[in-house]
């Protein structure tokens, strides 16, 4: 069984995260069956980009990067405080964590800047957010990353980042792939209408 963490910090995307929650929950009851998510958040009762609230099963100083084989996070909006809690120390010190044991981290969006920050991205190449003049493309450089400008989805190693909300479900279902196989989550997109 393949452990999955999805780390929500205060202000994340509801959509973000349920890209995860939805393509891993339905390999769990529709696919292979060796994943399980969990999710982790900063803060007792969480609220989204959009005033949507969500309790996590688990709290940020209760999990260890040894409880789990993969860190997963979505991005969220600076004004609904997600950089408060994105930027707190415990996250950014996950974040090494799961690096340090050479683990799959998996970003969408803004959670890019989190690996930036935590200083695993030093010399490595990544994406954020596109949009907007290329503003958070140009802090992620400031935080050393090598910023690839036009690519949605840029792999590194263990490190998956990508540059809008739009590539959740990629991220995602690639993800699943390098969880499981290419055949079974050929068969979770079947299952899920992504192909017919």
């Amino acid at each position: 069984m393949k452990r999955i963490c999805l780390l929500l910090p205060n202000g994340f995307e509801a959509i973000e995260a349920s890209v995860f929650t939805d393509v891993l929950g339905w390999n769990q009851l529709e696919g292979d069956g060796t994943t399980e998510l969990v999710t982790v958040g900063t803060r007792d009762t969480l609220e989204c980009t959009w005033n949507f609230k969500v309790t996590p099963e688990l709290l940020i100083n209760n999990v260890s990067a040894n409880d789990f084989d993969v860190l997963a996070i979505p991005g969220g909006f600076e004004e609904a405080g997600y950089f408060e809690d994105a930027f707190r120390e415990d996250v950014l010190e996950l974040v090494r964590e799961f690096n340090r044991q050479g683990k799959i981290i998996a970003t969408i969006c803004l959670a890019a800047l989190i690996l930036g920050k935590s200083g695993v991205l030093e010399g490595r190449n990544a994406t954020t957010y596109n949009l907007s003049n290329g503003k958070r493309q140009a802090q992620l450089a400031e935080m050393g990353a090598k910023v690839i400008p036009d690519q949605p989805i840029v792999i590194d190693g263990n490190l998956i980042t990508s540059y809008s909300p739009s590539m959740g479900f990629d991220v995602a279902f690639l993800l699943l792939e390098k969880l499981t196989s290419k055949a079974n989550t050929n068969e979770v997109k079947r299952l899920m209408g992504f192909v017919s």
